[in-house]
């Protein structure tokens, strides 16, 4: 794993905002392994630092609040709901410092160049999402965002299989589509001799 950047220097923090330098961080990995939990303790930590925060998820994301971002765990942050770049680029008020996006791989190609914009103008970009689809293959636009961020932390869960670390989203019911939002009963947690790649049939192991 990439550790995350010393946010907690503060020296370091103050001397980045009096320079104006904004800044990427992605957080990718499979699911259950704790990328929305990171997400939501980086912008409690901006918010304990009186930061103003900004937070962000794709409409398609409804399983657990429409207007909250939320991990496995339970741990929610209020959000905006939105459907395309361009609608967070107009909803980003001038003042905030650190923007949150949740479910990074949802959103249409256009957020490279929105988060892009975004740091250059001196903000704190913190963007959570799936490095891989459930066939185990790049889920974009979340490599082209690993490419071009400064920070970049890998988070993994376990393997419902074999108790070892889970790098994979293991599809377990019927579908051919790319996209399909979902949770426990939908998904499972696997390591790379447990994933069976390819698969849109229910797997039993």
């Amino acid at each position: 794993m990439v550790e995350e950047y010393a946010f907690d220097n503060t020296e370091e923090r103050r001397k980045n905002r009096q320079n104006g330098t904004g800044w990427i961080e992605v957080i990718v990995g499979s699911m259950f392994s704790g990328k929305s939990e990171e997400l939501i303790r980086r912008l409690r930590r901006a918010q304990i630092a009186r930061q103003k925060v900004q937070v962000f998820k794709p409409k398609i994301d409804d399983r657990y609040s429409i207007e909250q971002i939320a991990s496995h765990s339970g741990m929610t942050h209020i959000s905006k709901p939105v459907m395309t770049a361009k609608e967070i680029l107009a909803q980003i008020e001038p003042d905030t410092e650190v923007i949150g996006i949740d479910e990074g791989q949802f959103f249409d190609m256009e957020i490279i160049q929105a988060v892009n914009e975004l740091a250059n103008q001196g903000k704190r970009v913190i963007i959570a999402g799936l490095d891989q689809d459930y066939t185990g293959k790049p889920f974009e636009p979340m490599p082209q965002l690993l490419s071009i961020a400064e920070f970049i932390t890998k988070t993994h869960a376990i393997c419902v299989v074999c108790g070892q670390t889970a790098n994979y989203s293991q599809r377990t019911f019927e579908s051919d589509a790319r996209v399909e939002v979902g949770a426990s009963g939908k998904y499972e947690a696997r390591c790379r001799k447990c994933f069976v790649p390819h698969s849109d049939a229910p797997t039993v192991l």
